[in-house]
């Protein structure tokens, strides 16, 4: 009997204490045991939905980089083996700057080489409406693709050689040539019309023509650099005239254009502003001109030229001028092709 109540007494302070209502009762001492009961309770739920998070972060990984490699496959496939100029592909090479071809130590954008292309493209389909899914359609474009990776392989070279030479073109030098060309309505006296032609005509926008130009007049800038003889023939006829020398007489003895030299330098027709036969620097300097005066030299892309209002007819002007040629710059760029060689990366 005294056994029995010595054992529970002994038992009692080790049973966790109870509620009114029956629950267990936590206390200090049992605070512990409870918060553990918790946790493995809980465990059983949160390992399952770790590792489902594991899973999901696993399996989107691995289909965004399944989907990187397929997008840049089909990517480089439809560039490098089909070269495919979609406009889709287009826009891929203007965001990533996939190489077509590498002019001595620098790389050239494939999207230079579209962006010519495309323009090719779209001036003979929808101004000379060129089938280009006939035979003879299929080698004009053939030789399309040819002209423009010629083009944009010796562009390269070009900006080479201006670097090495400190010549640079700026943006109010190109806009000043745009002003030029639309103060003479040769593309449209208002932005709206000018717009409309680049579109209609090349599918350009402006800031398209201003990069095109903008190429177009780093050239005409470094010709004169490359050729200091026929910078030399210039301003030595212009010095002779100067000196009260007759223009005609000037014009025969340093003329490089066979057509006008032994008839006094003259364009044998009235020149008005908007003559695309004439380029568009010198009408405008000869425009400037009152009648009997000469200009200074003028860079009219591939040669200089010194100009002379004769007389005005009407609105147009009766005019004469002597023509200093530029040494061809691919003389100058096949010296650099040799030094530093050009590798294409697509075969056409």
């Amino acid at each position: 009997m005294i056994n029995r109540i010595k054992k529970r007494v002994t038992k009692r302070p080790q049973e966790e204490p109870l509620s009114q209502d029956g629950a267990p009762r936590i206390t200090n001492e049992t605070v512990a045991e409870h918060r553990e009961e918790v946790l493995s309770s809980a465990r059983k739920y949160i390992y399952p939905l770790q590792h489902s998070k594991h899973k999901i972060v696993l399996i989107t990984t691995s289909l965004l980089i399944a989907v990187i490699v397929g997008f840049f496959t089909f990517t480089m496939v439809s560039l490098y083996r089909v070269k495919s100029y979609s406009s889709f592909l287009y826009g891929v090479t203007k965001v990533i700057p996939f190489p077509v071809a590498k002019a001595g130590n620098s790389y050239v954008a494939y999207e230079n080489y579209l962006f010519e292309l495309k323009h090719y493209i779209h001036y003979y389909q929808n101004q000379q409406k060129l089938d280009f899914s006939t035979d003879s359609g299929k080698q004009q474009l053939d030789e399309f693709k040819k002209r423009a990776l010629t083009k944009v392989v010796d562009d390269a070279y070009i900006k080479q050689l201006a670097s090495e030479k400190n010549v640079t073109v700026s943006d109010k030098e190109v806009e000043n040539e745009i002003q030029i060309v639309r103060s003479q309505n040769r593309l449209g006296g208002s932005t709206k019309v000018f717009e409309d032609v680049l579109k209609e005509y090349y599918g350009w926008s402006i800031n398209d023509f201003r990069r095109s130009l903008k190429q177009q007049l780093l050239a005409q800038k470094l010709l004169p650099v490359l050729d200091p003889e026929t910078v030399t023939r210039a301003n030595q006829a212009k010095a002779e005239l100067n000196a009260g020398a007759d223009f005609a007489a000037v014009a025969k003895k340093y003329s490089d254009d066979a057509a006008s030299k032994d008839t006094g330098g003259e364009f044998g027709f009235p020149i008005d502003q908007s003559n695309r036969d004439i380029d568009a620097q010198v009408t405008n300097e000869l425009y400037k001109l009152k009648p009997g005066q000469v200009s200074g030299v003028i860079n009219s892309g591939y040669a200089l030229e010194i100009v002379k209002n004769i007389e005005p007819q009407g609105d147009k002007i009766r005019g004469a001028h002597i023509v200093f040629n530029f040494k061809n710059i691919n003389m100058y760029l096949n010296d650099l092709k040799d030094q530093k060689k050009a590798t294409l990366y697509i075969k056409l």
